[in-house]
C-alpha cells in the first residue's frame, strides 16, 4: 500500500473521529425539553403574551439548550393544575391559586379589594412580597415558584340588571372565581356560582347567572360583549385574582447550575412585570371593545364606603388566617401596598 493511500486513509479516519466526536458532543448538549401543561386557549393573553414569549427569553438565556413545549391539551381541568406540576406529570404549568379553595390562603392578599389600578403595579408588588414573605410558608411544596401574578382591576357585570343602587345587586346570581370573590358576592348581598373563566358563555348565556366578576380583557375574550351590558367599577379594582407560575421542583433541582441561573434570570418579578404589562395591554383592547356598548358606572363616595364596610369582615378574615400561620397581615398588606405605589410612581 502506497504512502498516498496510507496518508488518504489516514484523513479519512481522522476526519470520521472528529465528525463522531462533534456528534458526540452534540448529543450530551443536546437541549432539554420542558412540557407545559396549558388550559387556555393559545390566543388567551396568559398564553400568548407571558408563557411564550417568557420560553423564548428563556431559550435566549439558555443558549437554545432550554426549549419549552407547551402542550396541546391540558393533561387536567383547572384545578388540577397545581398538582400536575408539583407531582412530576410535567414540568411547568400555571394556573389560579383560587380553583383550589383553601389550599392557597396567603396569596390571598394580593385579590383584596381596592389595591391596585394596573395588573402590572400588583403583580410586581406581589412578587416582591411572595419573596420577601409569603415564601416561607410553603404553600407551594413540590415546585419552585417562577413567578406570581395578577390581571388588572375586577370589575363586576352584569346582564340586564342594574349596578347602582347597590340594593339592586341583592340577590343576583353571579358567577365568581374563588374564596374572595365568592366572599365579594355575600357581601355585597349577592348569590355565588363557582365555575372557572372558560364556562362564563354558557352560564350567562343560559340564565344561569346574572352577571360575572372579571378584569376588562376577559369580557371580550370569552365572547361576553353581547351578554353584559353594565359594569361596576371602584378605584383599585373590586377584587383581583392571584395566579402562580411553578415548575417542578425535581425538575429544577436536576438542571446544571447554570440552566438554572437562565430560568431564575427570566422568572421572579422578571416574568412578573412582563404579566402584567401583557395584561394592563390586553384591558386597553378589551376597552376598546366594550367602552362604547359597556355602560361603566363609577361607585360614588357613598357606595364605596358602603362597599369598604361590607367588604372589612373579608380582610378580618384573612388577618386571622395570616395569624394562624405566623404572619403579621397588617404588616404584610402595608408592604404590598407600599410597593404598588413604588411601581406605579416608576
Amino acid at each position: 500500500m502506497g504512502d498516498k493511500t496510507m496518508t488518504r486513509m489516514l484523513k479519512t479516519f481522522v476526519t470520521a473521529s472528529i465528525l463522531t466526536t462533534a456528534m458526540s458532543f452534540g448529543a450530551m448538549a443536546q437541549e432539554t425539553v420542558l412540557r407545559m401543561s396549558n388550559w387556555l386557549p393559545p390566543s388567551h393573553p396568559i398564553v400568548r403574551d407571558m408563557m411564550i414569549p417568557w420560553a423564548e427569553k428563556l431559550k435566549e438565556a439558555s443558549d437554545g439548550r432550554i426549549e419549552v413545549q407547551i402542550l396541546d391539551a391540558p393533561l387536567g381541568p383547572p384545578p388540577a393544575h397545581f398538582d400536575l406540576a408539583a407531582n412530576g406529570a410535567v414540568d411547568l404549568t400555571f394556573g389560579v391559586h383560587g380553583y383550589t379553595p383553601g389550599r392557597f390562603t396567603l396569596t390571598e392578599i394580593a385579590e383584596m379589594p381596592f389595591l391596585a389600578d394596573t395588573s402590572e403595579s400588583l403583580s410586581v408588588a406581589f412578587w416582591r412580597v411572595f419573596e420577601s414573605d409569603l415564601a416561607q410558608a410553603e404553600e407551594h411544596r413540590g415546585t419552585k415558584v417562577l413567578g406570581v401574578f395578577g390581571h388588572g382591576p375586577g370589575l363586576l357585570f352584569t346582564k340586564g340588571k342594574p349596578v347602582s343602587p347597590l340594593s339592586d345587586l341583592s340577590g343576583a346570581k353571579i358567577r365568581v372565581a374563588g374564596n374572595i370573590t365568592n366572599k365579594l358576592a355575600e357581601a355585597m348581598d349577592m348569590v355565588s356560582i363557582q365555575a372557572p373563566s372558560p364556562q362564563s358563555y354558557e352560564i350567562l348565556s343560559g340564565g344561569i347567572a346574572d352577571g360575572i366578576f372579571f378584569p376588562v380583557e376577559s369580557v371580550p375574550f370569552f365572547k361576553l360583549e353581547t351578554l353584559v351590558d353594565k359594569a361596576l367599577r371602584v378605584p383599585g379594582g373590586l377584587y383581583n385574582v392571584s395566579f402562580f407560575f411553578v415548575m417542578n421542583k425535581a425538575k429544577f433541582d436536576s438542571l446544571s447550575d447554570e440552566d438554572k441561573a437562565a430560568i431564575e434570570e427570566v422568572s421572579g418579578e422578571a416574568f412578573s412585570r412582563m404579566a402584567g404589562q401583557a395584561w394592563d395591554a390586553a384591558d386597553a383592547a378589551g376597552m376598546d371593545v366594550i367602552g362604547s356598548t359597556v355602560d361603566f358606572h363609577d361607585a360614588t363616595d357613598e357606595e364605596l364606603a358602603t362597599l369598604r364596610e361590607k367588604t372589612q369582615p373579608m380582610f378580618d378574615d384573612l388577618a386571622k388566617a395570616y395569624e394562624a400561620k405566623g404572619l403579621d397581615f397588617d404588616v404584610v398588606m402595608g408592604k404590598l401596598k407600599d410597593e404598588i405605589k413604588a411601581v406605579a410612581a416608576e
